[in-house]
């Protein structure tokens, strides 16, 4: 064993001129000093900020999470209305979101002019799909290095004393809220992805969710006024900092519910634009924030031997705005989905008159298989088709009328071989598969309505958000150069429709098509399209299914259409909701027949 021995010079004591000790105190003193300002780093600073502002609004106080099942398995919700609430706070005024007061990323307006409120809307960003790689790659500053989301606070809805919030119906009422880490420090770093619900016995929604990348967001509540009463705004944090799209997000998975806040609607005198029906321009906004609303229902309810839940009269009529024909025909026990516009539901006649001597080319996931069964079955009245391929190419008549017929070609995109799965886009990169989707516009009519996604197969199959970028790049260059083609010939173009893939339920929100992935694919790939100049309209079918995703009453992880069935579901209890898919054949014929 070896010692080393360190020799130290000895101490030598020397007398210091006055003024010198001086000069190095004041130096010692500037430097201390320089280095408690390069201490307090954006974030910090934000958060002092932060305490002060909301101290002057008095919107500091904090609660504690509520238990709160978002289970829709019985979809009849018990009514939380109270009138025996002891304790009401009431918001009056729309509270400017976090983002507003410290980095000023929104202007500070009035949401409401002449007491008239507009709806609650949301566009795809500019620069998407290089924002989000610039935001997930974005390093934040040591306070942010190594810390995660655990916890988040909303000044203006964390009441103490059990208060229940009062807000205002048909206003927009923002608020801003700030992730914060496991020691209660403010987050500088974006990328969270929360679920959101707002639910009551009447109403079911996705608030919208604004991330301003610094650990700021905001999330918007509106109930339209025919709608008043107690609701349940329910947040749960899915995924930390984009680990949702990592390639294997299991293993990253939060699935904390970080608010369950009962908040009370009550009418005021402020008015909001009544829905108008879908016309053919409405379908070209790129992102919907709809609701599914009840309009009746029937709690004595029960499954039939087919699977088929027959709830409400087949002729019960919609109710005006919410939707037009049939409510009935849904088999939904009273609800419908609207958005910026409301939906007609089409009986076999008038579905068939607009069908009629038409060519509808699908490509996509498995949902579209279920869709077209569902048409076909539920809508253009042939129960005898009880399933369809994957691939397929067919007419259709009309049973009533067999003059009327409609062709449907469905290609599966999820592998170039239609067995086999998780390839997703790529499977376009074998030329055989290309070839064959190329036969169906080189004939001498070419179908006059496409309607394609992106498929869940590409969360499985590509590794990373860069990744996923270069594939969808290549597949909308690969249906831009088809539509060249049919323009060279002479042509008329088809009408291109991106219908978004679903929102994953229940189990599958952990898995590599999980909500927070899907949700940024669809954004991606529409962006993508969108840049070649081929899309016509979106579908957004993941806003349509969100609400219904947080257990699998309503789908089994990745199908929201499986064909009804008396048979044990996922969820173990016999029989399954299968209306969520069923609206979506209504919302694809009011895209198909708007004028």
């Amino acid at each position: 064993m070896f010692f080393w021995k360190f020799m130290m010079p000895e101490k030598v004591l020397t007398s210091i001129p006055m003024h010198q000790w001086r000069i190095g105190l004041l130096t010692v003193l500037v430097l201390f000093g320089m280095f408690i300002v390069w201490s307090i780093d954006g974030c910090t600073v934000k958060n002092v900020f932060q305490g002060l502002r909301y101290r002057r609004s008095h919107y500091l106080a904090h609660v504690s999470p509520t238990t709160f099942n978002l289970s829709h398995q019985d979809l009849f919700p018990v009514s939380l209305e109270d009138q025996n609430q002891p304790n009401n706070t009431h918001v009056s005024s729309v509270n400017v979101t976090l983002a507003q007061k410290l980095d000023k990323n929104l202007e500070s307006f009035d949401l409401v002019k002449n007491n008239v409120a507009t709806w609650v809307q949301s566009e795809l960003e500019l620069n998407l799909t290089t924002n989000l790689l610039a935001r997930w790659l974005a390093k934040g500053g040591e306070p942010c290095k190594d810390s995660k989301t655990v916890e988040i606070s909303i000044p203006g809805l964390d009441l103490d004393g059990g208060n229940l919030i009062e807000l205002s119906a048909g206003d927009i009422h923002e608020f801003g809220f700030q992730a914060l880490d496991d020691s209660g420090k403010s987050r500088c770093l974006g990328g969270d992805y929360f679920e959101t619900s707002l639910s009551g016995e009447s109403w079911k929604s996705r608030p919208l969710v604004k991330d301003f990348s610094n650990g700021s967001y905001s999330i918007s509540l509106q109930v339209h006024p025919d709608f008043v009463g107690v609701y349940n705004l329910t947040i749960i944090l899915l995924y930390r900092h984009f680990e949702g799209l990592k390639f294997t997000p299991w293993r990253f998975v939060y699935d904390r519910m970080v608010r369950s806040i009962a908040i009370r609607f009550y009418k005021d005198d402020i008015l909001i634009p009544e829905l108008q029906s879908c016309k053919a321009a409405d379908f070209e906004r790129d992102v919907w924030c709809g609701r599914w609303t009840r309009h009746g229902r029937n709690d004595d309810c029960v499954i039939g031997n087919d699977g088929r839940y027959r709830c409400l009269a087949w002729n019960f009529p919609c109710k005006s705005p919410w939707c037009d024909g049939s409510l009935g025909a849904l088999e939904s026990n009273g609800w419908v989905y609207s958005t910026h516009c409301s939906f007609k539901m089409y009986s076999a006649e008038s579905a068939w008159n607009c069908l009629k001597n038409r060519w509808i080319f699908f490509w996509g996931d498995s949902n579209h298989v279920d869709t077209i069964r569902n048409m076909l079955n539920f809508i253009l009245d042939l129960p005898e088709v009880h399933s369809v391929p994957r691939r397929f190419d067919m007419n259709f008549s009309n049973p009533a009328d067999p003059s009327q017929t409609v062709r449907i070609t469905s290609i599966f995109n999820g592998h170039w071989n239609e067995t086999q799965n998780y390839l997703g886009l790529d499977s376009l990169r074998d030329e055989g598969f290309q070839n064959l989707l190329k036969k169906y516009f080189s004939e001498d009519t070419v179908p006059d309505t496409v309607i394609m996604n992106s498929g869940l197969h590409d969360g499985v199959h590509f590794r990373s958000i860069r990744a996923f970028s270069v594939g969808a790049d290549y597949a909308a260059s690969f249906w831009a150069d088809v539509m060249k083609t049919v323009r060279q010939r002479g042509l008329a173009l088809p009408r291109v429709f991106y219908r978004n893939t679903v929102a994953t339920g229940g189990y599958a929100r952990s898995l590599a098509f999980n909500p927070n992935k899907m949700d940024v694919f669809n954004g991606v790939f529409l962006e993508k399209l969108k840049q070649t100049g081929i899309v016509s309209g979106v579908i957004d079918n993941f806003d349509m299914t969100f609400p219904w995703h947080f257990d699998n009453r309503c789908n089994d992880g990745v199908h929201y259409g499986r064909a009804p069935a008396k048979m044990k579901w996922k969820d173990g209890q016999i029989g399954h909701q299968y209306f969520v898919d069923l609206m979506l054949a209504h919302v694809l014929l009011n895209a198909l027949c708007a004028r």
